[in-house]
């Protein structure tokens, strides 16, 4: 068998080559029908029928073609209505849970990769989806709700509809203002109430950087945009200040004032969005250092783009801006964007995470094909799939 023959004439082939040999059916691994139904396993949740295992095994066996065979796993509803849904829902709330219903956040997902919408607008576009017959509200879940209890097909586009976020009924926001999945109202409610929004960048990076505060801890920036709520000498100790609080918020804050026209309202259960004025939040606590930044609009500026941080690849048109929108186009232009999709993937469908020098050669091979690819998270998907089918 010509394992090494183009597949759909990526350049992931190579790799391929490396993840497969394993399961060589010579080397007394699983041969093509088998490393097809867990192909279709892992990817759709349920069995496939025999004929479509038929037709997964040939595109493997006869074709030495495993993305089509992937992509035809991808045909069956139950990828988007379950599959995309449980893949998705960890990133809407503060647990990341599985166990949330159907939302705004995650039916707009899971419509951008059904319609292979260039998933860098997840960030930015002003697009949600919602059902054809209506009703979507500003104020509760109730729409996502029913279509989730009616078991709607979300693989159909006439069920499952694509739409402008800005004009949706009772909206906010203007088409500047949307940042996709990050304006929504599951969104708001999850990381705009309460608080003082950073909770929405933590949750960005998070979700879409693979990375935790943490992870982006870097004491080297400069403070002068940390805002007046973080003291400088907590306990009475300033090297606690410079040495440990420096390290998230000298880059987190300066990031977190493109949210400062957002806020939540409890008592509406909606997003608020008021131009021009920032949110109270944003100003809370201004005594515990006077001396601190004070918001005044929604700019925010990206100074991780120097020092540790520059490793994530930053290469969006500008290091600063104002708004949400702007912010999204920075986050989903970076390479850890496009390398972190492709993790949360392999570990969706690979049932691991990426850990052998193979495992993280096939990340960067397909992030690569992602970025080639007009940004195709079903690509993605097809890709990792015939990646990890052997093992």
């Amino acid at each position: 068998m010509d394992w090494h023959r183009t597949l759909r004439g990526t350049p992931l082939a190579a790799v391929l080559v490396l993840g497969l040999v394993a399961s060589w059916p010579g080397n007394g691994f699983a041969g093509p029908r088998e490393q097809a139904k867990r192909m279709h396993d892992r990817l759709v949740g349920v069995p496939p029928s025999e004929a479509v295992l038929t037709s997964m095994q040939s595109s493997i066996e006869v074709d030495n073609d495993p993305v089509a065979a992937a992509h035809t796993a991808m045909a069956n509803p139950i990828f988007y209505i379950s599959s995309l849904k449980n893949f998705a829902t960890p990133w809407t709330n503060v647990p990341q849970t599985v166990f949330e219903d159907l939302n705004d956040y995650t039916a707009t997902v899971i419509g951008m990769i059904r319609d292979d919408v260039p998933f860098d607008q997840v960030l930015y576009g002003d697009i949600v989806y919602t059902g054809a017959g209506g009703g979507y509200s500003q104020t509760d879940n109730v729409h996502y709700q029913q279509l989730e209890q009616n078991r709607a097909d979300l693989s159909d586009p006439n069920v499952l509809v694509r739409r402008l976020q800005s004009t949706l009924p009772g909206g906010p926001l203007p088409a500047a203002a949307t940042a996709g999945v990050l304006t929504t109202r599951a969104a708001g409610e999850a990381f705009f109430s309460a608080g003082t929004n950073r909770r929405m960048w933590r949750f960005t990076a998070m979700n879409f950087l693979c990375r935790d505060m943490e992870q982006l801890n870097d004491i080297t920036r400069p403070a002068d945009r940390i805002r007046q709520d973080i003291g400088r000498s907590p306990g009475g100790d300033s090297r606690i200040f410079h040495n440990t609080c420096v390290g998230c918020h000298s880059g987190m804050d300066p990031l977190s004032g493109a949210y400062a026209f957002f806020e939540w309202d409890e008592a509406a259960a909606r997003v608020v969005y008021t131009p021009g004025n920032v949110s109270a939040k944003h100003l809370i606590n201004a005594n515990t250092y006077p001396g601190g930044y004070v918001t005044i609009d929604d700019s925010w500026i990206n100074l991780w783009r120097a020092g540790p941080n520059s490793s994530l690849g930053w290469r969006g048109a500008t290091s600063s801006g104002n708004g949400m929108k702007s912010l999204g186009m920075e986050v989903s232009a970076s390479r850890a964007f496009s390398e972190c999709q492709v993790e949360k993937v392999f570990r969706r469908v690979c049932l691991r995470a990426p850990e052998s020098a193979t495992d993280r050669a096939a990340v960067q091979t397909i992030a690569d094909d992602f970025e080639a690819g007009n940004r195709s998270m079903k690509l993605v998907f097809a890709e990792t799939a015939a990646f990890c089918m052997g093992n």
